[in-house]
């Protein structure tokens, strides 16, 4: 009689592992080609570069130091979201942010959130998961303030149907959000710990989850009694002013006329269509979604096409550079990193 209790090959489930994450790198990959090759189907090469040729210098290097200073933002606002667990620098957290970064620049499906976070664990001495909460909130503000971005932008200019309605089903999750969040601040701590008894009662990954989502509960709570809460919300619409302003500068650069609300709206429906992971860098959806904004406004393909282009080398080459510096930074290779984020991920 055959033993009913054979445990699984641990070989065959790491390669059905390795399997689906190698689909879904294709299908990222394939999804960014498609991309491209609509962005540049049909356009007028000549025209494209002598556009490219007439850029304004000035403004490039004025978007640029814009769009720094959203990532040095983006630093003080963890700064301060991190404060109940420990002090830490917001040079300390702008490194990590641009680690993580450049990971994503090279790694699909956003693996660069898992090397910040490791990366502060490490330096502050504490678990992995007690960093969750506060990147949780992070994208909690970046959904308060593009919600206040469109509603702005929604007052200067007519905004299209289908953003509008974008807007509605953000406003939506923001207000679930909210809720959820004042539930987690009022809401009593809980002793989490199980007598030994009443372990046996419970399902071992079960009770893993119970736990971590206590943690997550109570480490929310932190964060949302603390002063430095409301200082990290302002630093978050330092963020996207700085996004917008680097972006609309590129527009002034490359000659499209375009003011800041409509260069603005562009941007947020960049926003939405990257937020979604894809390929590294999120090329081919960067350029798709920049180029679908820019037609909006009456710009033509060719145009919008070499603008897509110039304006994620622009954004792109001095987070490539920082990036690889702040990796250099920690003493430990991209590999090792790599290696044990990989770790992390199969407990």
């Amino acid at each position: 009689m055959l033993n009913d209790n054979i445990s699984p090959n641990p070989k065959l489930v790491l390669s059905k592992k390795n399997t689906h994450r190698i689909a879904k790198q294709i299908a990222g990959y394939v999804f960014a080609i498609a991309c491209l090759i609509w962005v540049f189907y049909n356009i007028h090469v000549e025209k494209l570069l002598q556009q490219i040729s007439n850029i304004k210098l000035g403004w490039i290097v004025a978007a640029i130091f814009f769009d720094t200073l959203s990532y040095f933002s983006q630093g003080l606002r963890w700064h301060y979201l991190l404060r109940p667990i420990g002090k830490i620098s917001a040079f300390k957290t702008t490194q990590a942010i641009y680690a993580g970064l450049f990971t994503n620049e090279i790694i699909p499906f956003r693996a660069g959130e898992l090397v910040r976070a490791y990366l502060i664990s490490t330096w502050q001495k504490t678990t992995f998961f007690s960093i969750i909460p506060s990147m949780v909130i992070e994208r909690f503000f970046d959904g308060i303030w593009l919600g206040i971005g469109l509603g702005l932008t929604a007052i200067f200019i007519d905004l299209p149907g289908n953003l509008l309605k974008a807007a509605d089903i953000l406003g939506i999750f923001i207000l679930l959000a909210t809720g959820i969040f004042i539930y987690l601040i009022l809401r009593r701590e809980k002793n989490m710990e199980t007598a030994p008894d009443s372990d046996k009662k419970f399902w071992k990954p079960l009770k893993m989850m119970i736990d971590f989502i206590g943690q997550f509960a109570n480490g929310i709570k932190k964060i949302g009694i603390s002063g430095n809460f409301y200082y990290s919300l302002f630093s978050s619409s330092l963020i996207l002013i700085s996004q917008i302003l680097a972006f609309w500068m590129v527009l002034v650069a490359y000659h499209i006329d375009l003011s800041i609300w409509q260069g603005a709206v562009v941007l947020l429906i960049v926003h939405f269509g990257t937020s979604l992971p894809n390929a590294p860098s999120n090329i081919g959806s960067y350029q798709f979604f920049c180029v679908l904004g820019l037609s909006i406004f009456g710009i033509g393909k060719t145009t919008a096409a070499g603008f897509s282009m110039v304006v994620f080398i622009i954004l792109t080459i001095p987070l490539w550079i920082l990036g690889f510096f702040a990796i250099m930074k920690t003493g430990m290779s991209f590999k090792e990193i790599r290696l044990r984020i990989s770790r992390l991920r199969s407990h």
